[in-house]
């Protein structure tokens, strides 16, 4: 008898063991995180510039990226490249057109890892009223437990896009052939996120 309860208690606890990790879900850490991007100016220098406001949660299994998604949402009033006049430029028509626009969301659509902490994130951006799909490549650089007892996972992603791509088309040629502003977009996103409790 003491042999059979042995038994199903061993197969109750492999059985469990087997079964996948719940998928967990984080809010993005707007605090500890940055929507940061980079473009050419005059084909000789690059700019730096960033969203400070957004929004966003992500679903993580480490291990499993099969489970693995991302939704954020960026105002894209909150753009700031250090320069107020440039900034307001960026926002008006001729660009981001924030009236018509106010935001830039993502939709992730999958995740491929190459190894343990590298891989590709797919999904739907859309910007200016245009929806593309794009390709991130992802590190993936861990989980901790800070001192207040937050689960917090943490990932660095970059990319490039083409601007025309989503209707942001200004431009002004120079006289040596070169344009003002360069039409590739490279995308550097820090993200942090807190484990819902």
């Amino acid at each position: 008898m003491n042999t059979k309860l042995t038994a199903l208690a061993l197969s109750t606890v492999m059985a469990v063991a087997a079964l996948p990790a719940a998928a967990a879900p984080y809010d993005i850490d707007t605090a500890h995180s940055s929507v940061g991007f980079q473009i050419k100016h005059l084909a000789i220098s690059k700019v730096n510039g960033s969203f400070n406001e957004f929004s966003g949660n992500f679903v993580f299994v480490e291990g499993d990226p099969s489970q693995w998604s991302a939704e954020a949402v960026i105002q894209a009033a909150s753009i700031d490249t250090g320069n107020k006049d440039r900034d307001d430029h960026l926002r008006s028509a001729d660009f981001f057109d924030v009236e018509n626009f106010p935001t830039i969301t993502f939709k992730s659509t999958g995740v491929i890892m190459t190894d343990a902490t590298e891989g590709v994130m797919k999904g739907a951006l859309t910007m200016h009223g245009v929806t593309k799909d794009v390709e991130l490549d992802l590190e993936f650089l861990g989980t901790v437990t800070d001192p207040w007892g937050n689960e917090k996972a943490g990932f660095s992603l970059s990319g490039k896009i083409d601007r025309r791509d989503f209707g942001l088309t200004w431009n002004k040629a120079l006289e040596t052939g070169g344009l003002v502003v360069d039409h590739t977009v490279k995308i550097m996103l820090e993200i942090e996120g807190n484990k819902a409790k």
